[in-house]
């Protein structure tokens, strides 16, 4: 089952494994903000370019108070390719029984070249310190958007 956290709900606790095989703890990164972003699939077109996106605004982000954190179905071995391949600065969470996906309300129907399929939903969530959404954005293109976080998180 799938929710929609919005502003003001507590973010969802966690447990997965990072490209590394690390154990990340959400209660671990409790204590500084969060930009954690959700992306349908390593390695493909959409979520390359996003990726990269991130990485290149990675320390415009952390000057602002924000760590840059990345969540996808794909597999550790996966991740840790598309994290070389592309020099990605930031940790990449698996999900491939789609728990958090489902928490976060990133996992349901969509569109996909105008047929309703099932699918990870491109979203990306902003948490504060106390682990709790200040952002929730959901259905969003992998171009431009984190010039809009970027934007947001300045105006705050």
């Amino acid at each position: 089952m799938s929710t929609e956290l919005t502003t003001g709900d507590a973010a969802p606790e966690f447990e997965l494994l990072d490209q590394h095989g690390n154990l990340v703890n959400s209660k671990d990164l409790r204590g500084q903000k969060t930009v954690l972003f959700v992306y349908p699939g390593a390695m493909t077109p959409g979520c390359t370019k996003e990726a990269c996106d991130f990485r290149d605004n990675t320390a415009h982000l952390e000057a602002l108070g924000y760590r840059v954190i990345g969540l996808s179905k794909d597999a550790v071995e996966k991740q840790l390719k598309f994290s070389e391949r592309d020099s990605l600065n930031y940790p990449l969470l698996s999900d491939p029984q789609l728990e958090l996906h489902r928490k976060l309300g990133a996992y349901g129907p969509k569109k996909l070249y105008g047929k309703l399929v099932e699918g990870v939903i491109r979203s990306t969530f902003v948490i504060d310190e106390n682990w709790v959404i200040e952002h929730a954005l959901r259905n969003v293109k992998a171009t431009g958007h984190v010039a809009r976080i970027v934007k947001l998180l300045e105006a705050a």
